[in-house]
This record gives C-alpha cells, structure tokens and sequence, in this order.
C-alpha cells in the first residue's frame, strides 16, 4: 500500500497535464447485464467494485487496482470496471512519475514501474473502446496512457477522435490544446496516417477492422485466415472463441479510418473485392474430382487454404471451380466444371459443412496461386448444335425425347430393386428431381451421364466432348451396362 498520499505528489512532469480523472464510475446494483449471474456472484463483484471506488477516492491507489482486477476476474470485460481499473492505473502511474527522486530515498515502493502501470491502463483502454464504441470515456482515458508513454503523436490522433463523437468534451478539449503544443497544431478531425492504423497481419489500412476480447484489431479476412490454423490471437496467443458470424465490425475504428483515409480505403475495398468476385472469367478452384453439371452433392471444407476461399467466395457470388489432377500429366486437368454453393453452415471448429449443384463447364486457359489455394482463368465451353428446324436439330430431339423415356423407366426399376437401401433411393430421388428439361439437349445428356457412377477419366473425357449425340450414346450405354451388372448380380 502507499506509504503516501497522490495528492501530495510534485506538480506533473510528463509534460502535458491529464484531464478527465477526477473519479470513477460507480457499479450499478440493478444492472440488466447481470441477470445471468448467480445472486451471490453479483453481489461480490458489486462490493468489489464499491470499496475499489472508496480506496480510489481516498487516494489508496494500489488497493483500488485490486479491488479492480479481482472484480475483473469475476466478470472479465465489464465496461464499468475495465474503466475504473484504468483510471487507477493512469493516476498511479502519473503518482509514480511525478514522485520526487529524494522521497525514494528514505521511503521506497516496491511493484511495477510508471511505464507498466501506464501501458496496462492503455491495454484497459482499447478493451474499453471495443466494448463502448460510442464512449467518449474510453478516449479520455486512452490519450491520457499514451501521454503517460509519451507517445504524444498517437494521443493526439486519439483525442481528434474522440472530438468527431463529441465536440465540447472539455477534457479532450484540454487534451486537445495540450498535444497541440508538442508538434503544433493540426487540422481539428484529421489524425496523421501512421502504422497505428495498420493491421499487423497483412502490414495494410485495417479494411472491416475487428477487436478480439484480449484488445487487439486486425482486418477481418486476415484475423479469421490466422485462426484457420489456430485458435489463438496473433499477437498475445490468447485461445479466441469466435467466429466471422459472431465478430462484428469495430463501428468507430472502421468509420474513422473511412472518413480520414478515402483513397487508400477505397484501395482496400478494390483489392478485397477483387478477392471476392474475381470476374467474370476466373474461378476459385477445389482441387477434388470430376464433377459433371446437373449433379447435387455435399462437401466438407477442413482445410485451412480452402476455407478462407469458401469465406471469399461466400461473400462474392458463391461460385467456385471443382477440377482434378489429371492423373496422365500430374497437373490440373484442362476442363472442370463451376459449382454454386446453395448452403453453407459454418462448425464450431472453423470447418464448413456445404451443399452445392453443379452448375457448367469449362476450360482451364490458365491457374496459379493464390493465398494457397488454385485460381483459373476459364473459357466456357458449350455443345455445338445444329440449326433449329434442320433435320439433324429434329434427330437430335427425337433421340432425346427416347432416351429422356428410357431414363424414366430405369429409375423406375431402379428404385424398386433399391427398396430397403435407403441411401441408394435416396440418390435415385435426387437425380429424378434434377432431371432438366428436354429442351435443353446439353443439360439432359450431361444430367443422362450422372445417373451412373462412372471413373473420373470417363467423366473427364465426358466434359471434354463437344458433341451432345455422342454425350447421350455414352450415357445410355452406361445405363444399360448398370443393367446387365445388376443381373449378373
């Protein structure tokens, strides 16, 4: 404990005065928030923060600060505790620096130093910011650790904030007119563009900047690709439970660095975009199997390369590539085929559950990499057909319309012969009801193709042709092997 009062303490000597310190908040006993907190908790957590105030106004610091942090292990990331403990430490700190060398002497502290006390307030601050966006408080008391730093160019950029949420805040006027002095006045509302406002993670503007409950900000895409591999804060390793559904937008850091930084923000919201719709003729790509178009399938997404592009491609249009390594040359294979994603529920553990339809193909012109996963540019393929109201466009039809009659009837036997394999009709219902229309000759071959499993050379060589009779010859031939298979069965 002090063996001396604050108040007692030389005139300050850090060189610009602290404004806004008078007292502390006191703990509101109905408080809503607590209504899931045990009776016995509150009550405790209450007391705590009551006799914190009482030491804190009889200027027995280092008891308030204990008070404090015990209260905040009760509640971690209360508002109302987070500032007071904060207040503590500033006035401790600010105690400690002023404290004249001589009374040392005779009269020794023992604990933490100016400094630390300082850069915990500081920590308590930013928590306080993420948790009172709108609190000209947390401003107050932010400017006033970082002046107890001597990071004057930072508090002053602070205080130019908190003046854009409330102009006539006569501390951060005080504070205003302090800083001012250090390097001169600057344009009221428009802080330097320093590294402050940059994420640690991609070394950029924060674009759609978050705040982890340990204090920390980053852009989101960049925090949510660091998790993908662990669970822990970036900078602190503090375990992290949450997820980009439940993580909002710092509102006040975000509407800052928009209103100060335009252009380069506008930079930012290009390249995110660029990210998230690439264009018309580039594609993400799942590097997996085969797939052909009218198919409906489930996928899970575990890994993490994978899942920051699902998180990518939820946010553009929902579509991404599905190919295979082409087994002959040991690289991509040149055709794949685009699949939309119609649902997707994010795991607890960061996976994605999806289901998607696929959609049509194309052609791999060019891929490389990005962030880890693939990206290709494509040329949508299509069948070549005869002219309507040729012979050869009637054949065409004609030979549709059979084997469209043919499909029916073999997944007719086909669900009897499956009765009591749940899977298997289930499968059957599924290719009945993706059944495209007849007048799609291309559609239909392909939707003829997917009611066998087939090899993924076979389904490649099936995306590769051009010509849709040759397509459905395949495809009925298919069916009546799957016949003569169940037969010999």
């Amino acid at each position: 404990m002090l063996s001396e009062s604050p108040a007692d303490a030389a005139p300050s000597t850090c060189g610009l005065s602290l404004e806004g310190l008078d007292d502390v908040e006191d703990y509101p006993w109905d408080n809503e928030g607590e209504r899931l907190m045990s009776s016995g908790r509150h009550s405790h957590l209450y007391d705590l923060v009551q006799m914190g105030n009482k030491a804190f106004r009889e200027n027995r610091l280092d008891e308030a600060i204990n008070h404090y942090s015990r209260a905040n292990n009760i509640k971690p990331a209360d508002p109302i505790v987070l500032s007071n403990r904060c207040t503590a430490y500033i006035k401790f700190s600010e105690f400690l620096k002023n404290r004249p060398p001589s009374v040392s002497e005779y009269r020794p502290l023992s604990g933490l130093d100016p400094t630390t006390h300082a850069g915990l307030a500081l920590k308590d601050a930013e928590k306080l910011m993420s948790l009172r966006a709108n609190s000209v408080t947390s401003y107050i008391l932010k400017a006033n650790a970082l002046i107890l730093l001597e990071k004057y160019d930072l508090a002053r950029d602070v205080v130019y904030s908190g003046l854009q949420l409330d102009p006539l805040s006569n501390p951060l006027l005080n504070l205003e007119r302090s800083t001012a002095s250090t390097t001169g006045r600057r344009d009221l509302g428009k802080p330097l563009r320093t590294d402050d406002f940059d994420c640690t993670l991609c070394l950029k503007l924060f674009y759609e900047p978050v705040t982890t409950p340990c204090g920390h900000s980053f852009c989101c895409s960049c925090l949510f690709q660091s998790m993908d591999r662990s669970n822990r804060c970036p900078l602190c390793r503090t375990v992290l439970f949450i997820s980009p559904r439940t993580c909002a937008t710092s509102v006040t850091l975000n509407n800052i660095i928009q209103k100060n930084f335009p252009e380069e923000y506008a930079e930012r919201r290009s390249e995110h975009e660029s990210l998230t719709n690439p264009g018309v003729d580039l594609l993400p790509l799942f590097v997996m199997d085969v797939i052909l178009p009218c198919q409906k399938f489930q996928l899970n997404i575990f890994e993490p390369r994978y899942r920051l592009m699902v998180r990518r491609i939820m946010e553009g249009n929902r579509r991404m590539g599905m190919v295979i390594i082409d087994s002959t040359t040991g690289s991509i294979a040149d055709y794949g085929c685009e699949v939309e994603i119609t649902d997707c529920e994010p795991l607890p553990d960061g996976r994605f559950f999806l289901e998607v339809e696929s959609r049509r193909r194309c052609r791999i012109i060019q891929n490389w990499d990005q962030d880890g996963y693939r990206v290709a540019e494509v040329e949508w393929v299509q069948d070549i057909y005869p002219p309507e109201g040729t012979v050869e466009r009637d054949d065409l039809q004609e030979m549709i319309n059979k084997a469209a009659a043919h499909a029916r009837q073999w997944i007719r036997r086909a669900q009897e012969a499956a009765q009591g394999d749940r899977i298997r009709l289930a499968e059957l219902f599924k290719a009945e009801g993706m059944m495209p229309s007849t007048r799609d000759p291309e559609r239909f071959s392909f939707w003829l193709a997917t009611l066998n499993n087939r090899r993924p050379p076979e389904r490649l060589e099936l995306l590769r042709t051009r010509d849709t009779k040759e397509r459905l010859r395949r495809g009925l031939i298919y069916m009546r092997s799957e016949d003569e298979r169940c037969r010999l069965q």
